[in-house]
Protein backbone atom coordinates (compact mmCIF):
# COMPACT_ATOMS: atom_id res chain seq x y z
CA UNK A 1 0.00 0.00 0.00
CA UNK A 2 1.94 3.24 -1.17
CA UNK A 3 0.12 5.28 1.13
CA UNK A 4 2.23 3.85 4.10
CA UNK A 5 5.14 5.49 2.85
CA UNK A 6 4.06 8.54 3.70
CA UNK A 7 4.18 7.54 6.82
CA UNK A 8 7.16 5.10 7.90
CA UNK A 9 6.83 5.19 11.71
CA UNK A 10 3.25 4.70 12.20
CA UNK A 11 3.41 1.81 9.00
CA UNK A 12 6.11 0.23 11.38
CA UNK A 13 4.47 0.14 14.50
CA UNK A 14 1.21 -0.91 13.01
CA UNK A 15 3.25 -3.83 10.78
CA UNK A 16 4.06 -5.38 13.82
CA UNK A 17 0.75 -5.83 15.11
CA UNK A 18 -0.15 -6.95 11.61
CA UNK A 19 3.11 -8.96 11.46
CA UNK A 20 1.59 -10.92 15.23
CA UNK A 21 -1.55 -11.38 12.96
CA UNK A 22 0.15 -13.38 10.79
CA UNK A 23 2.73 -15.15 11.92
CA UNK A 24 2.70 -15.27 15.82
CA UNK A 25 -0.90 -15.62 16.52
CA UNK A 26 -2.20 -18.13 18.69
CA UNK A 27 -5.18 -19.01 16.58
CA UNK A 28 -4.69 -20.74 13.97
CA UNK A 29 -4.29 -19.62 10.11
CA UNK A 30 -7.66 -20.94 9.25
CA UNK A 31 -9.35 -18.61 11.86
CA UNK A 32 -7.19 -15.67 11.07
CA UNK A 33 -8.91 -15.86 7.47
CA UNK A 34 -12.33 -16.67 8.60
CA UNK A 35 -11.98 -13.06 11.02
CA UNK A 36 -10.24 -11.26 8.44
CA UNK A 37 -12.52 -12.17 5.64
CA UNK A 38 -15.34 -11.59 7.74
CA UNK A 39 -14.20 -7.91 8.57
CA UNK A 40 -13.24 -7.23 4.56
CA UNK A 41 -17.05 -7.98 4.03
CA UNK A 42 -18.56 -6.12 7.08
CA UNK A 43 -16.14 -3.27 6.05
CA UNK A 44 -16.81 -3.62 2.20
CA UNK A 45 -12.72 -3.19 1.99
CA UNK A 46 -12.59 -4.82 -1.57
CA UNK A 47 -8.18 -4.88 -1.23
CA UNK A 48 -8.83 -6.37 1.77
CA UNK A 49 -11.25 -9.06 0.64
CA UNK A 50 -9.35 -9.94 -2.15
CA UNK A 51 -6.35 -10.05 -0.31
CA UNK A 52 -7.37 -12.32 2.26
CA UNK A 53 -9.49 -14.88 -0.37
CA UNK A 54 -5.77 -15.47 -1.71
CA UNK A 55 -4.34 -15.94 1.93
CA UNK A 56 -7.52 -18.06 3.02
CA UNK A 57 -7.14 -20.50 -0.04
CA UNK A 58 -3.43 -20.88 0.71
CA UNK A 59 -4.42 -21.74 4.56
CA UNK A 60 -7.16 -24.47 3.34
CA UNK A 61 -10.70 -22.78 3.08
CA UNK A 62 -12.22 -24.08 0.78
CA UNK A 63 -13.83 -21.49 -2.19
CA UNK A 64 -17.51 -22.73 -0.89
CA UNK A 65 -16.61 -21.66 2.96
CA UNK A 66 -15.16 -17.94 1.74
CA UNK A 67 -18.41 -17.54 -0.44
CA UNK A 68 -20.28 -18.46 3.10
CA UNK A 69 -18.42 -15.79 5.36
CA UNK A 70 -20.46 -12.96 3.40
CA UNK A 71 -23.27 -15.07 5.07
CA UNK A 72 -22.09 -14.17 8.32
CA UNK A 73 -22.47 -16.98 11.53
CA UNK A 74 -25.75 -18.23 11.09
CA UNK A 75 -25.15 -19.28 7.46
CA UNK A 76 -25.34 -23.53 7.41
CA UNK A 77 -22.84 -25.99 8.05
CA UNK A 78 -20.15 -23.75 9.86
CA UNK A 79 -18.93 -25.72 13.05
CA UNK A 80 -20.12 -24.19 15.87
CA UNK A 81 -16.11 -22.85 16.68
CA UNK A 82 -16.13 -20.61 13.12
CA UNK A 83 -19.60 -19.61 13.56
CA UNK A 84 -18.24 -17.85 17.37
CA UNK A 85 -15.53 -16.86 15.46
CA UNK A 86 -17.78 -15.56 12.77
CA UNK A 87 -19.95 -13.62 15.61
CA UNK A 88 -17.28 -12.22 17.34
CA UNK A 89 -15.94 -10.25 14.10
CA UNK A 90 -19.46 -9.54 13.83
CA UNK A 91 -20.04 -7.83 17.10
CA UNK A 92 -17.08 -6.47 17.69
CA UNK A 93 -17.20 -4.33 14.15
CA UNK A 94 -20.55 -3.44 15.99
CA UNK A 95 -20.53 -2.87 19.15
CA UNK A 96 -16.16 -3.11 20.28
CA UNK A 97 -17.24 -6.28 22.63
CA UNK A 98 -17.75 -9.81 22.12
CA UNK A 99 -20.93 -10.69 23.71
CA UNK A 100 -21.37 -12.86 26.79
CA UNK A 101 -22.72 -15.79 24.96
CA UNK A 102 -20.02 -15.85 21.78
CA UNK A 103 -17.67 -15.30 24.59
CA UNK A 104 -18.75 -17.65 26.66
CA UNK A 105 -18.74 -20.48 23.48
CA UNK A 106 -15.41 -19.39 22.52
CA UNK A 107 -13.99 -19.26 26.20
CA UNK A 108 -15.09 -23.10 26.44
CA UNK A 109 -12.39 -23.78 23.39
CA UNK A 110 -9.82 -21.06 23.50
CA UNK A 111 -7.37 -20.20 25.95
CA UNK A 112 -7.14 -16.56 27.17
CA UNK A 113 -4.05 -15.88 25.09
CA UNK A 114 -6.44 -17.09 21.87
CA UNK A 115 -8.93 -14.67 23.12
CA UNK A 116 -6.93 -11.72 22.74
CA UNK A 117 -5.78 -12.79 19.93
CA UNK A 118 -9.42 -12.82 17.86
CA UNK A 119 -10.29 -9.27 19.40
CA UNK A 120 -6.45 -7.97 18.35
CA UNK A 121 -6.92 -9.30 14.84
CA UNK A 122 -9.96 -8.10 14.12
CA UNK A 123 -9.44 -4.75 15.49
CA UNK A 124 -6.15 -4.64 13.31
CA UNK A 125 -7.85 -5.45 10.30
CA UNK A 126 -10.83 -3.34 11.04
CA UNK A 127 -8.31 -0.42 11.01
CA UNK A 128 -6.28 -1.59 8.03
CA UNK A 129 -9.97 -1.59 6.31
CA UNK A 130 -10.55 1.88 7.40
CA UNK A 131 -7.60 3.28 6.12
CA UNK A 132 -7.75 1.36 2.84
CA UNK A 133 -10.94 2.51 2.37
CA UNK A 134 -10.24 6.13 3.63
CA UNK A 135 -7.26 6.70 0.76
CA UNK A 136 -8.96 4.68 -1.69
CA UNK A 137 -5.87 2.17 -2.32
CA UNK A 138 -6.70 0.29 -5.42
CA UNK A 139 -6.12 -3.28 -6.20
CA UNK A 140 -3.22 -5.15 -7.02
CA UNK A 141 -3.21 -5.82 -10.44
CA UNK A 142 -2.63 -9.67 -9.64
CA UNK A 143 -5.68 -9.29 -7.09
CA UNK A 144 -8.21 -7.84 -10.10
CA UNK A 145 -10.91 -10.12 -11.00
Amino acid sequence: MGVQAHHPELTAAFNQLIRHALYFSTITPRQRELLVLRVAHLRDSAYEWAQHVYQAGVVGLAREEVARVRMGPSAPEWAPLDASLLAAADELVADARIGEQTYDALSAVLDTQQLMDVVFTVGAYEVFAMALRTFDVELDDDLTP
